[in-house]
């Protein structure tokens, strides 16, 4: 028996190994490769989808949150696009933010970055006020602040803060940034 459809929220995914397949009742169907972006927004009507590996031999991993919508009345869609490992080497790529910033759009105040550091490599992320983020290390090594995380490591952060990124050695890093407080909609705000 199939799960219930998911409603009023934004299923962000983004794939580190193997081939990502994704199907919907939308008729949407598609295959992500490694730094492969995913959103799928579902209405209060909901919708239902499938993930799985893509690849009969091959190994899959990817990451996969939930953002709440802070907009009503929002259509059931999916939105995908393929980043390269060039895209984000040695910077923070934004691969999610709202509508009108880089990336795929988000019904939220909200952003998703992705960098690919050598040895040596620095970024810097202001953190605001009112501001909280999840940071965790796909792959390597990682200085944050004076911090050291090694891949499978997390850190919960909260704003404000400059955030200094530092790879110590090859890392691969996704920092999810969100508002600490806004207004629920849908089947969250009861």
């Amino acid at each position: 028996m199939a799960a219930p459809p998911a409603r009023d929220i934004e299923s962000c995914t983004y794939v580190v190994e193997g081939l990502f397949a994704h199907d919907d009742s939308l008729g949407n169907d598609g295959i992500l490769e490694p730094g492969g972006a995913q959103v799928m927004r579902f209405s209060h009507q909901g919708a239902l989808h499938s993930e799985r590996n893509g690849s009969a031999t091959e190994g899959m991993r990817f990451l996969q949150f939930w953002i709440l919508p802070s907009q009503e009345g929002l259509e059931t869609s999916v939105q995908q696009r393929q980043y390269t490992a060039a895209d984000r080497a040695g910077r923070l790529l934004q691969i999610m933010g709202p509508a009108g910033e880089d990336g795929l759009d988000l019904a939220q105040d909200a952003r998703t970055l992705v960098a690919q550091l050598g040895g040596g490599d620095r970024v810097h992320h202001p953190l605001r006020e009112g501001r909280g983020g999840y940071l965790y290390v796909l792959d390597g090594d990682l200085q944050l602040g004076e911090s050291k995380l090694a891949a499978g490591d997390a850190a919960k952060l909260a704003g404000p803060e400059d955030l200094e990124l530092a790879g110590a050695g090859d890392a691969e890093l996704i920092l999810i940034e969100v508002p600490l407080r806004f207004r629920p909609v849908g089947v969250w705000a009861r």
